[in-house]
């Protein structure tokens, strides 16, 4: 499944991406379309940095064999209840699950988490940036597994994580 992802973007790759068609050929990615939704919930209006944080722990958990193998399976992994309908509030990024439509709303922000997500994961543009954390919580909340994982540090309004 990666390799066909990954050679269907490279067919992509030198195609500049400038208008809003553009961006309806990135959506028809699944992927790349489930990373932007994840940077546009977690960070949207974060700095670029941060932005990037995120995206890079979506692909370090994809990584990771303690975590499903896709992004799109990552973004949208969670508890679920006997009818397989995503508990609310028991998924591992809290918009999935939220109870709320995943239908963003604001047109600049959006273009912006796609390009973001784009270049991440066609490119690989800013892997490493997060030192391969795989967890991260915003800085105003305190989850109480952030003790038993190892501190990365903060990137703009986020704290990141790895295993030891």
């Amino acid at each position: 499944m990666k390799k066909l992802i990954m050679a269907a973007m490279l067919f992509f790759a030198f195609t500049p991406v400038s208008s809003a068609k553009d961006f309806e050929l990135i959506e028809a990615f699944p992927e790349v379309r489930c990373m932007a939704l994840n940077i546009y919930y977690e960070a949207r209006g974060s700095n670029l940095a941060d932005r990037a944080g995120v995206a890079d722990v979506v692909l370090n958990r994809v990584n990771d064999n303690r975590y499903p193998d896709t992004i799109c399976e990552v973004v949208k992994q969670g508890l679920q209840d006997d009818n397989g309908n995503m508990r609310r509030n028991k998924c591992q990024f809290s918009w999935y699950c939220d109870g709320k439509a995943d239908n963003p709303q604001n047109q600049d922000l959006w273009v912006d988490a796609q390009t973001l997500a784009w270049t991440v994961v066609q490119n690989g543009k800013y892997r490493g940036l997060t030192e391969g954390a795989t967890h991260y919580h915003a800085t105003y909340v305190q989850p109480n597994w952030a003790s038993s994982l190892q501190l990365v540090g903060r990137i703009g309004a986020h704290i990141f994580y790895r295993w030891e």
